[in-house]
C-alpha cells in the first residue's frame, strides 16, 4: 500500500501503459482519476480500479481543468500526476509528415504536459509536496530512422523533466520520467507501420531481453517513482527498454 491515501491523475490511461499504471497505482491503495480521450474506455479501467473516469482532450486547458476538478472534489489534493498520453505519426521521411501531425504530436505530448504543470503545479507547491512521472521514450534517447518528429517531442519531454524537476525540488514537487521501449499497446501498430511477425521481430532484435515493454513493466516502475521510496530522486529519465539503449 505504498500510495495509500494518495490522489493520482493519470493521463491516456484507458489502454496500454496508462491502464496498467492505473491498474498498479490503484492495488498500492491509490485513488485514481483515469484520464482518457476514449470515453468508454475510461469507463471500463476507472470501473475495474474503483476509480473516477474523465473524457478529456489533455491538448486543452479544458481537459486540464476538467482532471483537475475531478481529482480535488475526489481526494482535495493532488498527490500524483502521470503523464501519459501520448500519439506517434506513421513511419515516414521526416520531410513526408504533415504539419497537421506535427501538430498533434506536439499538442498530446508536450503541449499537454505544459498545461497540465500551469494547473497543478500550483496546487502541489501549495501541499508542499507532489509527484510528477512523465512518460517519454526509448524514441527520445536512441531515435528510429521515420518517426523523425515523435522522437522529436519525446525529447522535448525528457529535457521538460529535467528543467521541471530542479525548478521544482524547493517546493518539495519530485519530476521524473520513464522510457519505455515500444509496448504491446495501441500505438505498437503505429510504430511499426504494419504489426506483422517479420516487423515485430524485427522491432524485438535491438531489444536485448528480447520482448516489449509491457503496461505491467511500467506499472511498476511508475509506482517507485510516485511512492515514496523515491523521496531522493527527482530529474531522472529511467528506461524501461529491455536494455535497448545500451
Amino acid at each position: 500500500m505504498r500510495l495509500e491515501t494518495k490522489t493520482a491523475i493519470i493521463t491516456g490511461a484507458g489502454s496500454g501503459f496508462g491502464a496498467g499504471i492505473a491498474r498498479k497505482f490503484a492495488a498500492e491503495g491509490a485513488r485514481i482519476v483515469v484520464v482518457d480521450l476514449n470515453a468508454e474506455a475510461a469507463r471500463a479501467v476507472a470501473a475495474e480500479v474503483g476509480g473516477i473516469a474523465v473524457t478529456a482532450d489533455v491538448a486543452t486547458i479544458e481537459g486540464i481543468e476538467a482532471m483537475t476538478a475531478a481529482a480535488l472534489e475526489a481526494g482535495g489534493r493532488v498527490d500524483i500526476l502521470v503523464n501519459n498520453a501520448g500519439v506517434t505519426h506513421l513511419p515516414a521521411s521526416m520531410e513526408e509528415v504533415s504539419a497537421h501531425d506535427f501538430d498533434r504530436i506536439f499538442a498530446v505530448n508536450c503541449k499537454s504536459i505544459y498545461l497540465a504543470a500551469q494547473r497543478i503545479v500550483p496546487i502541489m507547491k501549495d501541499q508542499k509536496a507532489g509527484a510528477i512521472v512523465n512518460i517519454a521514450s526509448t524514441a527520445g534517447v536512441s531515435p528510429r530512422p521515420r518517426l523523425s518528429w515523435y522522437n522529436a517531442s519525446k525529447g522535448w519531454v525528457i529535457t521538460a523533466t529535467r528543467a521541471m524537476a530542479v525548478e521544482l525540488a524547493p517546493f518539495g514537487i519530485r519530476v521524473n520520467a520513464l522510457n519505455p521501449v515500444a509496448g504491446e499497446t495501441p500505438l505498437l501498430a503505429s510504430f511499426m507501420g504494419e504489426d506483422t511477425p517479420e516487423m515485430r521481430a524485427k522491432f524485438l532484435s535491438t531489444i536485448p531481453i528480447g520482448r516489449f515493454s509491457t503496461p505491467e513493466d511500467l506499472g511498476n516502475a511508475a509506482c517507485f517513482l510516485a511512492s515514496d521510496e523515491a523521496a531522493m530522486i527527482t530529474g531522472v529519465a529511467m528506461e524501461v527498454d529491455g536494455g535497448r539503449c545500451i
